[in-house]
């Protein structure tokens, strides 16, 4: 469910709107974002392909500068080794990053609601002597782990790989581990054929329900889902990246190997082929739940092969001819 997003910011600045804001939209999730300085809005070059201009939102997020940040004691539930750390935080999460030329205290730290729809993201003065113009307060990895960890809470997930549309048509997701050849397929296919990449590293890939109207008069309305594929700012060695979306056809794991091989996958098969190429918050099982539920749903609707293959024009054409 969407929220005006110009208004559960404003409750946080007493009931005014903070002079600065922005929006974007990553995987049919709209991000309002709003602060005291332009500098607080700012978006990443990768974000702004993505920006949209709407009033509502599906996540509001409120940048507040702080003189300082503690590292105070919390419950930890996951700690990625290198930028950031999350932790509970009453019914929410707080994110906590931190980096080796920025003392020990966080630079920035984010708390986020237990249904990720409202943030307030806190910046440390004391870690930018320069003020607020030194830095872009959405920067990667921040806006992958608000979208990622709102994707639980719908039906969708992010995973590790090249969405192609076209050409004539035909819409693929080939996904793989790193170095398993997405970024080569993706330089491949535009080489050949006249195709669109979404990514060439990270699709989201949800559904999307539709009204169907019946023209006969005894007919009734009826819901359709249909299985979508998004494109991502955070790209690949190819750095293609584009908001657009597409209906997905098929999904290809990819594999290197000795000629092109297609082999059909059953329903479990590909669930945790999926699953294992997933973007998952790994720290509460109703996350992995959700997105086990979810990659169920997509393996009853869309075919998925393993796909070994040597990156030439024969990779491309075997794909064209694939008959479900």
């Amino acid at each position: 469910m969407r929220t005006s997003s110009a208004g559960a910011i404003a409750k946080s600045y007493g009931g005014s709107c903070p002079p600065h804001s922005n929006v974007f939209r990553v995987g049919g999730l709209t991000v309002h974002v709003a602060g005291k300085h332009s500098a607080d809005v700012r978006l990443d070059s990768s974000l702004q392909p993505f920006r949209v201009k709407v009033c509502d939102s599906d996540i509001s997020i409120q940048v507040d500068w702080v003189a300082k940040l503690s590292s105070t004691p919390a419950r930890k539930l996951f700690d990625s080794g290198s930028v950031w750390r999350v932790y509970e935080d009453g019914a929410g999460l707080r994110f906590d990053f931190s980096a080796a030329n920025m003392k020990e205290q966080p630079y920035k730290r984010l708390f986020v609601d237990g249904c990720f729809r409202r943030a307030t993201l806190q910046m440390n003065e004391e870690c930018f002597p320069s003020g607020h113009c030194g830095t872009s307060p959405l920067e990667y990895p921040l806006d992958e782990l608000l979208i990622m960890h709102r994707l639980t809470q719908e039906n969708a997930i992010e995973l590790h790989g090249v969405g192609i549309v076209g050409p004539n048509g035909a819409n693929n997701l080939f996904v793989g581990h790193s170095g398993a050849g997405k970024s080569t397929t993706a330089r491949l296919w535009t080489s050949l054929h006249d195709v669109e990449i979404l990514s060439d590293d990270r699709i989201i890939v949800r559904t999307d329900s539709m009204l169907r109207n019946k023209t006969h008069r005894d007919e009734i309305r009826q819901d359709t889902t249909q299985i979508f594929m998004y494109g991502t700012p955070w790209h690949g060695e190819a750095a293609f990246a584009l908001p657009q979306r597409a209906p997905l056809q098929r999904i290809f794991i990819l594999e290197h190997g000795h000629g092109n091989v297609l082999t059909r996958l059953t329903r479990s098969q590909m669930v945790a082929e999926l699953f294992a190429r997933s973007f998952v918050p790994f720290h509460r099982h109703e996350y992995v739940d959700s997105a086990m539920g979810f990659l169920e749903e997509v393996a009853d609707s869309v075919p998925c092969y393993r796909y070994s293959f040597e990156p030439d024009e024969r990779a491309v054409e075997e794909v064209l001819h694939v008959r479900d």
